[in-house]
């Protein structure tokens, strides 16, 4: 183990293991052995894991991974040792990473072109909680369809970890921001955050109040994560040559179409991205994740982390999240519990 003394990293861990697809209590707390840093890898030792709903799409079997596994696609910690070849981090780096499986467990092996720092005024709470769902809202609101000035926009579970960072990031660019919400609670945080319209889509109906909110005309994006129950209807809120951005499924996967029905609704397009895409080279991934951090340094944009759970209890954040229950980010508090 390179960059560290043996003695200051344990022979083994606790981390949270899938042997088989199944609900939140197919997840089990067991000891493992601390992974050893490969060329080209840094071990990270974690003090926070985001919780995401790609973990529960895996967990569940719908995203398939060789078994068994420990999930989590995103943390934040210390790095402790790095493999050989590794240059983009030390030992005693701050860092933060999404898009690397392990992060439930007290100590991950990551790939280290995937870390980027934590500067000061960011807290690795912070870094775990925005990386992913951070560098998501950025790329669908500057790449995937860029907001300009002016522009109207429908952003579906705007009161949820994504939707929160994309309702400000999307005002920052000088859009009109509509958003959906299951409550009244959730709807004022979605104001809070800048929208400039909520409904609440338990007691209106998004495609009427859409319309009336943009005046008939329609928005020019719908950023979906919810897939299933709003995806046919949102088409119908998109203004000609507007564009459905599909990036999640909460509610389940969308049926095929046919594509003659985006002809139909006034030559539409549609897409369903994922953040590797838009993260595909180092350069990239700093740059997105730079954006981030000096926004939250600088108090531009707000982190919401909603519930905070020690690593024993990550069935019950998995429960939350899937039903619906929660606002802004879960995190898991993956420090060392038994120092």
């Amino acid at each position: 183990m390179t960059g560290v003394r043996a003695n200051d990293v344990p022979a083994s861990m606790l981390a949270v293991r899938l042997h088989e697809p199944g609900g939140p209590e197919a997840m089990r707390v067991e000891s493992v052995p601390v992974p050893q840093p490969r060329p080209g890898q840094a071990l990270v030792r974690l003090e926070a894991a985001g919780v995401n709903f790609i973990d529960v799409y895996k967990r569940t079997g719908l995203y398939q991974l060789p078994l068994p596994a420990t999930l989590g696609e995103e943390g934040a910690g210390t790095v402790v040792a790095v493999g050989d070849g590794v240059r983009e981090v030390r030992p005693g780096d701050r860092v933060a990473w999404a898009s690397a499986i392990g992060a439930y467990a007290e100590y991950a092996a990551v790939p280290a072109a995937r870390l980027v720092p934590l500067p000061d005024g960011v807290s690795t709470a912070q870094g775990a909680a925005v990386m992913l769902q951070g560098m998501t809202a950025h790329y669908l609101a500057t790449s995937t369809y860029a907001l300009r000035d002016g522009d109207r926009c429908l952003v579906h579970a705007a009161a949820g970890g994504v939707g929160l960072l994309l309702v400000q990031i999307a005002k920052k660019r000088g859009a009109y921001v509509v958003g959906t919400a299951g409550s009244d609670e959730k709807a004022a945080l979605a104001r809070a955050a800048g929208a400039d319209e909520v409904i609440v889509y338990t007691r209106q109906d998004f495609v009427e109040e859409t319309r009336r909110a943009t005046d008939g005309r329609g928005v020019q994006v719908v950023y979906d994560s919810v897939g299933e129950t709003t995806f046919l209807r949102g088409l119908d809120v998109l203004a000609p040559r507007g564009m459905m951005v599909l990036f999640g499924q909460s509610s389940g996967p969308v049926a095929p179409i046919d594509p003659q029905l985006l002809n139909r609704k006034g030559s539409l397009f549609l897409t369903r991205p994922t953040l590797a895409h838009y993260t595909a080279t180092r350069e990239e991934l700093l740059a997105r994740a730079g954006d981030l951090f000096a926004w939250i340094a600088r108090g531009e944009l707000s982190v919401r982390i909603g519930v905070e759970l020690p690593l024993a209890e990550v069935a019950e954040a998995h429960r939350m999240l899937e039903g619906r229950r929660t606002t802004g980010k879960v995190v898991l508090r993956v420090a060392d519990e038994r120092r």
